[in-house]
């Protein structure tokens, strides 16, 4: 006879505890602690059970064999480059973001590209009955034999029909609405999302099986439920962008089969998402011609340069403490950046608003963007616009120089392509390439000197 044992399980880290407390020790968390029933077996101490009837050797490194992991790509170029080529049989893959963003649209349509390439694939739907889902599929405009839905909850019944359909892909959506009949807590808590991924990691890996999961993210913006989550899964991927919006920007958090830096852009259209090639054109077709506090700088993206526009508005400030806000940059950079105009320039900038933004919507946290944040900054705030084919691409350091940065040719070559005639870059990147035609580079050693590029007229 099994018996009952209870405990207090943390709905954000799953720290447990044999009390509840108002504050979870784990993540300090308020309000987080949530009851569970758990069923201890009684049997021999010491006793344990194997997964499986015969278990692994210890084998030397030396006489392992490796090849390179097979793909299977798909019609989506920027879903496979985000994938880091394509998706990897056997891999576990988790999607979240926020509610309406197209997370469920965007699996549909891989469900179908998929299917219509001869892959039998497999739509576990725990949200939707399979007649909603059958609308969605037909405003998508997906009609394959090859695809099966099944809308079901209950783990052991998923995989009876795993096992019945023999598919090579599956798609879960989502993760917190599936429940294992063994464990006693509510879905979505927990031990009830632990358990369940770690019964579908086991259906992947067994029977080479890549399996999509769709998670729900918190008001913070993370994944729900336990982090363990993100550790078990391969891949880890998050849909970002805003709901009235027509851009998405599907991120790549984790990859163990590819690049963690690398993004995929996607139009949401009437019939579905749209993947946008050119990048760089569509951060820059709104940009006003001629404003101050615009310039542009040449970001990597993984494997990917995109020219993007960073927007500033320095104002007089009303207030005792000037307000410094910031958007697709780390807003603490921003002060760094600004304590350095006012060491190193004589800029007077403690009794100015700062509000900093990156066009489009993307985020962007490499060194490299600090130059041309700088320069807007400065534009607005000295109201002088920098010339609209201009690129500034470089670090800057708390002395005021300029440093190096990586892949200088790559970014250069994306700023020719549509059109700039200018860039200004570290000195230190001025050698070891060949210059492209068409296109005037700048180095310079310090802000000063980038400045004065800039802005002749000051």
């Amino acid at each position: 006879m099994a018996k009952k044992k209870t405990k207090f399980v943390c709905n954000s880290c799953g720290y447990e505890s044999a009390k509840w407390m108002g504050r979870c020790p784990g993540c300090g968390a308020w309000n987080t602690m949530v009851e569970e029933v758990e069923m201890v077996a009684k049997g021999p101490r010491g006793a344990f059970k194997h997964s499986s009837s015969t278990s692994a050797k210890a084998t030397p490194i030396v006489d392992i064999k490796t090849e390179q992991e097979p793909r299977v790509p798909t019609t989506l170029h920027e879903f496979n480059r985000v994938l880091g080529g394509g998706i990897v049989p056997g891999s576990l893959v988790l999607i979240g973001g926020d509610p309406g963003i197209g997370k469920s649209t965007l699996l549909l349509q891989v469900s179908a590209i998929l299917s219509n390439a001869g892959h039998r694939v497999l739509y576990i739907s725990g949200e939707e009955s399979i007649r909603q889902t059958k609308l969605r599929a037909e405003r998508l405009g997906v009609t394959s034999k090859e695809l099966y839905i099944y809308a079901e909850t209950n783990l052991e019944f998923l995989n009876q029909t795993i096992e019945e359909v023999n598919p090579k892909f599956v798609i879960v959506d989502s993760i917190q609405t599936v429940h294992h009949p063994e464990v006693t807590s509510a879905p979505g808590s927990v031990s009830q999302v632990r358990e369940c991924t770690a019964e579908l990691m086991r259906i992947a890996k067994t029977k080479n099986i890549a399996i999509f999961l769709v998670g729900h993210v918190t008001k913070e913006g993370q994944i729900a439920g336990p982090r363990l989550l993100e550790h078990m899964v391969d891949t880890v991927l998050y849909f970002e962008g805003e709901r009235h919006h027509t851009y998405r920007i599907l991120r790549s958090q984790k990859n163990r089969f590819g690049s963690t830096n690398e993004i995929a852009i996607f139009e949401m259209l009437q019939n579905g998402l749209n993947e946008v090639l050119n990048p760089s054109e569509m951060f820059l077709q709104e940009r006003s011609q001629g404003a101050a506090g615009s310039s542009i700088v040449a970001s990597m993206e993984g494997t990917r340069p995109i020219l993007v526009e960073i927007q500033s508005l320095v104002t007089p400030t009303s207030f005792n403490y000037p307000k410094r806000m910031a958007t697709g940059v780390e807003q603490n950079r921003v002060q760094l950046l600004m304590a350095v105009l006012e060491k190193r320039m004589g800029f007077m900038l403690q009794s100015q608003d700062a509000y900093i933004k990156v066009a489009g919507g993307v985020k962007l946290d490499e060194p490299a963007i600090d130059l041309a944040v700088l320069t807007s900054i400065v534009s607005s705030f000295k109201d002088e616009a920098v010339k609209p084919t201009d690129c500034f691409i470089g670090e800057v350091g708390l002395t005021g120089e300029v440093r190096r940065v990586s892949r200088i040719e790559q970014r250069v070559q994306e700023a020719v392509k549509l059109g700039f005639t200018r860039a200004i870059v570290p000195k230190s990147n001025m050698g070891g390439w060949e210059y492209p035609k068409g296109i005037d580079i700048q180095g310079v050693e310090t802000i000063a000197e980038a400045l004065r590029i800039a802005f002749p007229q000051l």
